[in-house]
């Protein structure tokens, strides 16, 4: 890690998630950037290529911006993926997730290889077509968020299976999900959001060696709550985080819960 990098204010664990609390939204992406940036420079000195997979939000500004400056990272050996799009939007639309993550990071970095999730596409064949790419090498490392309702990707607690049989997945994007999406600016009014998407499901996230957490924001509080001290269930989904094997998640003071006792 860089000696650089932001101290937490505090850490603790919950299950075998380790749980970082930064001082403010900018130390808290500066310091999930640092600790992902070395994980991938680890992965490239014993492996040709890198295969990451990254979240497109609002909540991952400051993570992307922070990864952008890490130095050292052969990003020509990255095979890059997004976790989600939607369904349904214009070719040119703003709001597709493969125009934001494009756009704040593929065109600065260039990975070797980028694979976009087409949401124009007929949706059953673009599942399967994604997840055959999936299914080349297993996953190194995933960069994720948790949306409000504690989906993670966009496994919403009515659509989220943990033993889901497919890696992709078309879903109905709940409520809850979409007026997220207002709040985040992303789209002007609720009747705007697309119904759909497609979705890498949740094993498909678990699968991978190494996840990276970023949720700052007071609007996630309560889903941060669940995830770290509710029980192991899809009506918060991403309380599957605390089963994996190497998961860390990063907060800023707004989004952390209390002090654990």
């Amino acid at each position: 890690m860089n000696a650089n990098a932001p101290s937490p204010e505090r850490s603790w664990t919950a299950g075998r998630l380790r749980v970082r609390q930064y001082a403010s939204r900018d130390e808290m992406g500066k310091a999930a950037a640092s600790e992902a940036a070395e994980a991938i420079r680890q992965k490239l000195n014993t492996q040709e290529a890198v295969r990451i997979v990254f979240a497109a939000a609002p909540s991952q500004n400051e993570f992307l911006d922070a990864l952008v400056r890490e130095e050292g990272i052969d990003w020509g050996r990255i095979t890059a993926f997004h976790m989600d799009e939607y369904i349904g939007l214009s070719p040119d639309a703003p709001q597709r997730f493969s125009h934001f993550l494009t756009t704040r990071l593929f065109s600065r970095v260039r990975p070797g290889r980028v694979h976009l999730l087409n949401g124009a596409a007929e949706a059953a064949q673009e599942c399967a077509r994604y997840a055959a790419l999936l299914r080349e090498a297993p996953l190194d490392i995933v960069c994720l968020g948790i949306g409000e309702n504690g989906h993670i990707a966009f496994n919403d607690p009515p659509v989220a299976d943990f033993n889901d049989p497919e890696l992709v997945k078309q879903v109905n994007l709940d409520d809850w999900c979409r007026e997220q999406q207002v709040h985040d600016g992303c789209f002007a009014k609720f009747e705007d959001v697309p119904e759909y998407a497609m979705t890498l499901t949740v094993p498909a996230l678990m699968s991978a060696e190494r996840l990276f957490c970023i949720v700052p924001g007071a609007a996630k509080r309560r889903a941060v709550q669940g995830t770290l001290e509710g029980p192991i269930t899809t009506a918060c989904p991403a309380s599957i985080l605390r089963t994996h094997a190497d998961c860390r998640m990063y907060l800023d003071r707004d989004s952390s819960p209390a002090a654990p006792h």
